[in-house]
Formats: C-alpha cells, structure tokens, sequence
C-alpha cells in the first residue's frame, strides 16, 4: 500500500499538517530579556512534550520587545534545554552576515546537537536602516546579492574538495537543512529554483502568498536536497477558553504592532478590554490587513479557522506563532493547538 502525498492528503475535510512553533522570545512590559529567555526554554521544553516538529527563532535587532537578536546563541540554549524537537532559525538575515560565520555557527550546533538543527535564511535586515549600518558598518553586502550568498552558504556544508582553502569548520560534510523565508515571489522563485524547502511569513506578509505559492510549486526543481516541494506557512493563533477571551489576548500584538509601525517598537504590553483610542481606523485597517492569516478564540473556533486556511493553501506543514503577555496564557494557547492537531490525525 502507497501512503498517500501530504497535498492528496490535504484534500479530505479537516486534515491538518504537521505544527510547529515560531517564538520571537517576547520582552514583556516590566520585564526583562532573562525572563524572555526563560520562557522562550520553558515553551520550547512545552512544545517538544505536546508533539510540535520544530522550534525556531528570529533574528530581530533594536526591538525592545524581542530577546531573539543572538539567533544562533538562543538556538543553543534552546536545544541544549531539549532532546528531541529541532530547532532552527527563522530566520537569519543572511545580509546582515559572512555566509561562512553563518555556515560556522549552524556547523557548530549541528555538531553538538545532531539532526536536530534548521537554517532558515531570509534577505530583509530584521531592522531600521540605522541599525542596518551599526550591524554592517557599510551597506555593500545587498539583498541583490542574496542568491549568491545562499549558493556560497550551502557550499560550505558539502565535503570540503581537494585542495579547498576556505572551509566550515565544523560545517563542512554536516547535514543542516537550509529554508529559504520570503513573503515574496522573489524568495519563492529562489526556493524552487535551488531546490529547496520554503517558509512563507503569512502571518505577517500575507499579500503575496497565493502567487508565491504558485510559483513555487510550479517552478520546482528536484535537488540533491529535496525531490518535491515542500511549503510551512506561519499563522498567528491566540487561542483561549472563549472568543472572547482570545481577542482580550491578541490586543497585545495589536498593540505592538501598532507602536511598531508608528517607529516606536515596545516590550510586549498587557492585554487591555478593548482598542478603542488606541488605534487610528488607519492603523486598524492596516493590522488587519497585515494579520489576516490570523485565527483567535475558542478552540472551537481556532480549529474551523486552521481547517479552512489549511484547505486554501495546502500546506506542508503549519509554523504557529502568539504573541501572549500572559505565560501561562501563552502555553495553554499552544497546547489547544496540539490537542486539536491530535484530533486529526
């Protein structure tokens, strides 16, 4: 008997994919990165308990309200709290780095940590153009060179040839898996085009994903890497006892969210009963716009919210993220996911 493709799969009614979690290893209001850190494990160490596939970080810099900034440090911590889960990044910003540091780095915790690591690589800068230069010192290394850098990338992670000078030590001959992250048809084109899996940032950036989607899909090319494509879209989920207790929990998103399109990033604030003067209509309409790829409330109604995303787009596999001020809150918001993942299958 043949076992069925995960898109013939994703054709019965209610079918969901594989969940994973994305965690931006949130700086509360009136706390501090250590407790964003020790969250982030505590999630991490939840997550792998409730059957969640990976667990990856971003790299963001001069966010007050994100912990993530060493991504390849926090990936460390974080496997080295873990024993099972993998555990990635997406992603690293790949311009704002040598593609053999980054080789280096994921080399590293490929090696302490094995078959257990991801790559996922991105070509924004995770910043403000300021900060671009504090972390670059100049702006030569552009997003147009992106393709170029993934290609010297994966290079340093094959056995190294004969007479190679430049070489990923430790890195070189190891297994990392490398994702391309877009929220364009530029990353989807350069997935397919290298062969490789990709990440689509939906749950920010939804604009594009049915084109870059198709593009992927259609333009494939089997690699020594992947045979087939291979797509996770990420999709905020705040889910709760009730509805409305899920939109109490999301107005601390809404609120970072606006702050940072306003170019004034915060520490995630607590949640409040309503947005009511906090927001212009602008600014609602455009967060609504930008979280479409959003599900809040009961599970009830978080579980018909990923059924009918999933049936639209046909993931691969889903990467969940939620922002939640409330620890606890946050854990028990994933753990309905997990448990209406179980009921699924």
């Amino acid at each position: 008997m043949t076992t069925p493709s995960v898109r013939e799969a994703a054709r019965s009614p209610g079918w969901l994919p594989p969940f994973s979690v994305l965690d931006l290893s949130p700086i509360l209001e009136g706390g501090n990165a250590s407790a964003a850190l020790r969250n982030t494990l505590d999630l991490a160490q939840h997550a792998e308990r409730w059957g969640y596939r990976r667990f990856w970080l971003a790299e963001h810099h001069n966010m007050p309200g994100i912990a993530s900034a060493a991504t390849a440090v926090v990936i460390g911590h974080v496997a080295g709290g873990t024993s099972t889960i993998r555990v990635g990044a997406g992603g690293i910003m790949l311009p704002n780095h040598a593609p053999l540091v980054v080789a280096e780095q994921f080399g590293t915790l490929e090696a302490l940590y094995p078959r257990r690591i991801d790559l996922g690589l991105g070509r924004a800068p995770g910043t403000d153009r300021v900060t671009m230069h504090a972390l670059r010192r100049d702006l030569a290394s552009h997003p147009d060179s992106f393709p170029d850098d993934v290609v010297e990338l994966l290079s340093y992670f094959r056995e190294a040839a004969a007479g190679q000078r430049v070489r990923a030590v430790p890195g070189a001959g190891l297994e990392v898996p490398v994702w391309i992250l877009g929220s364009s048809l530029f990353g989807a084109s350069l997935a397919a085009a290298l062969g490789l899996p990709y990440a689509f940032a939906s749950h920010f950036a939804p604009d594009h994903l049915d084109e870059a989607l198709q593009t992927y899909r259609q333009t494939f090319r089997p690699s020594a890497l992947r045979k087939e494509p291979y797509v996770m879209l990420g999709v905020n989920v705040i889910a709760a006892s009730s509805d409305r207790e899920g939109e109490r929990l999301v107005t601390s998103l809404e609120q970072a969210f606006v702050a940072l399109r306003r170019g004034a990033p915060i520490p995630l604030p607590p949640p409040v009963a309503s947005m009511e003067g906090l927001w212009t209509d602008t600014e609602r309409a455009q967060l609504e716009h930008a979280l479409a790829c959003s599900v809040v409330g009961s599970p009830e109604t978080v579980r018909r919210g990923l059924e009918a995303f999933v049936a639209r787009t046909q993931p691969d596999e889903l990467m969940v993220t939620a922002q939640i001020f409330d620890h606890a809150a946050r854990l028990r918001s994933f753990e309905i996911v997990a448990e209406l993942a179980s009921l699924t299958t």
